[in-house]
């Protein structure tokens, strides 16, 4: 999993990607975002890991204390993903893209 990251990786991101999935195959390097976090993790994520796999890795690492996770949804490109049970190699996802998790209904700033 040794390889270069995407410049888009490294911008407002934590330092150290985290691996999701096998690790032992090659990786695609993604971005994801939780919007009401305000921050973004880097992630060697196998091709065959599920969207929500990759939802799930990003809650827990940025947004902890939030539940359920089915009050959250993933978009790519501006567009949510509906089946989030498909792996990430069947979305439109390539190497520095960066997948949003947000909240299903906006809420006001507190």
């Amino acid at each position: 999993m040794n390889q270069t990251s995407p410049f888009v990786n490294a911008i407002r991101a934590q330092p150290t990607a985290l691996t999701l999935g096998s690790g032992t195959g090659p990786a695609i390097s993604l971005r994801a975002q939780v919007l009401e976090a305000w921050d973004a993790i880097r992630v060697d994520a196998d091709p065959s890991a599920s969207v929500k796999s990759l939802k799930e890795l990003a809650l827990r690492e940025l947004y902890p204390n939030v539940w359920p996770n089915d009050d959250y949804v993933v978009k790519l490109n501006g567009f949510e993903i509906l089946d989030e049970n498909a792996p990430i190699s069947s979305t439109a996802a390539r190497d520095g893209s960066t997948f949003l998790i947000t909240d299903r209904r906006r809420r006001p700033v507190e």
